[in-house]
């Protein structure tokens, strides 16, 4: 298997735009009003984008406004003063433009792809929606009716949706981690329109953000731009930080939860991990990587494969301001029962924890990491997300140039040291999802 080394020259001879992007290459600057921006001039095409990164998720919420970052993903799209109703999508439209949006537990993010002469509109637009916001009565209600819905529906559709919440809720006691990032339905239900109001003006003040432009454009027009549109928008007192620390779990927790629909058990385990920027980062997903990812991962190979216990093996960690969870999930396979699928969820585990990982399997995942790295890092939309995730969850944009490295440095004794540290029956949840609503009746 090759080398970190040889592949990273082999990248560099096939792909050389991969590579063509360097930490100073990057300018940066930070309006009066607070709002940090990142410009990377890249012509590779004539267009460019705009990421919007608000440092507001569901771990800023609390229990009464549970899921209004979600919303306000919705109600940015609503209108404002200038551009009224439905008027944001239709007027980067007409200019070649496009847009999406997504809410995380930690942050919400928007991004704009545009044509580079139409920098100036995107301006125009995200700096009205931005400072004058209209949160309108009968806007509110229509779009609570459509969150409410997609609730509703994504849990009867989703059985990875359905036992994720469950988990979460068992795993987090304290930690807003606790509740999904759409909300609770109660609190969905009754959102007022001065929460709402003190929400738009605390969380989407530029004073808590981080912008990234990228492409066909220059550093000096994106700055002139953005102290023209964003810089008269007044800044706000900084949202009062998330002080709540996750007690340390002390025992294994279990979660049953019953789904007529559910036609083989699902199983979810959860190990509480550290934040996004912990020294085991890497070293953590590695061993997600190593456990459930490709067809050649130990959970594929040994439940699906080998065993035949399961038809579908994930591993999960999501990136995270606060100490988060790792989670392994597993479908049975018609006829497995739940016990026999944890069962050999956890052997693998276990081999992990007293074998530890062979070389090839870590430079395995080293090299299908770097791959996807600099797969990302050929387009300006994946320069500029990966740009803006590392500036808000590592707090320097620079450590992304520093991957390679921090990668060549976990060992296989990290792995093996990490999967000791986090994978134990005491700091687990287990979830299982399945048909019959008293099965543990049934067993006794």
């Amino acid at each position: 298997m090759k080398s970190i080394n040889a592949l990273l020259l082999a990248l560099a001879l096939a792909s050389p735009f991969a590579l063509a992007t360097q930490a100073k290459d990057i300018q940066q600057f930070t309006l009066d009003n607070g709002m940090h921006i990142l410009v990377l001039e890249d012509d590779s095409i004539p267009n460019a984008n705009m990421y919007l990164f608000w440092k507001v998720g569901s771990r800023n919420e609390y229990p009464g406004i549970t899921g209004l970052s979600h919303f306000f993903e919705h109600m940015m799209f609503n209108g404002s003063e200038k551009y009224g109703p439905k008027m944001f999508d239709r007027t980067m439209e007409a200019a070649g433009g496009a847009n999406n949006a997504y809410t995380t537990e930690n942050l919400t993010v928007y991004t704009n792809w545009f044509p580079s002469d139409a920098m100036e509109l995107i301006f125009d637009l995200e700096a009205d929606r931005i400072a004058n916001l209209d949160i309108d009565a009968e806007v509110v209600e229509s779009e609570r009716g459509v969150v409410a819905s997609e609730r509703s529906t994504g849990l009867e559709n989703s059985n990875f949706r359905t036992l994720h919440e469950e988990v979460k809720g068992v795993a987090f006691r304290a930690h807003p981690y606790s509740w999904p990032v759409i909300g609770h339905d109660s609190d969905i239900a009754n959102w007022t329109l001065e929460d709402l109001r003190q929400y738009h003006k605390t969380y989407y003040a530029p004073n808590n953000a981080v912008v990234v432009i990228a492409g066909a454009v220059e550093f000096d027009q994106v700055k002139k731009l953005a102290e023209q549109y964003f810089g008269p928008i007044p800044a706000q007192p900084a949202p009062r930080e998330v002080h709540t620390v996750e007690p340390k779990q002390v025992g294994e927790r279990r979660t049953y939860v019953h789904k007529s629909s559910v036609t083989s058990p699902n199983l979810l385990m959860a190990f509480h991990v550290p934040e996004t920027g912990h020294e085991d980062y890497y070293a953590l997903q590695m061993l997600g990587d190593i456990l459930g990812q490709g067809n050649s991962s130990r959970l594929q190979q040994s439940l699906v494969f080998e065993q035949k216990l399961a038809t579908n093996v994930m591993t999960y960690i999501p990136q995270s301001f606060d100490a988060n969870l790792f989670y392994l999930y597993a479908i049975a396979t018609p006829g497995t029962s739940p016990e026999a699928l944890e069962q050999g969820l956890v052997e693998q585990i276990n081999k992990v924890i007293e074998q530890g990982v062979t070389e090839q399997e870590l430079q395995k995942v080293k090299n299908s990491q770097l791959v996807n790295f600099y797969r990302e890092m050929q387009t300006i939309n994946g320069k500029a997300n990966t740009i803006g995730t590392y500036q808000v969850y590592f707090g320097d944009y620079q450590q992304l140039f520093e991957l390679p490295e921090a990668l060549e440095k976990v060992t296989a004794a990290d792995i093996q040291r990490v999967a000791k540290t986090y994978l134990r029956k005491a700091n687990s949840t287990v979830g299982i999802l399945d048909n019959k609503e008293d099965s543990y009746a049934q067993d006794n």
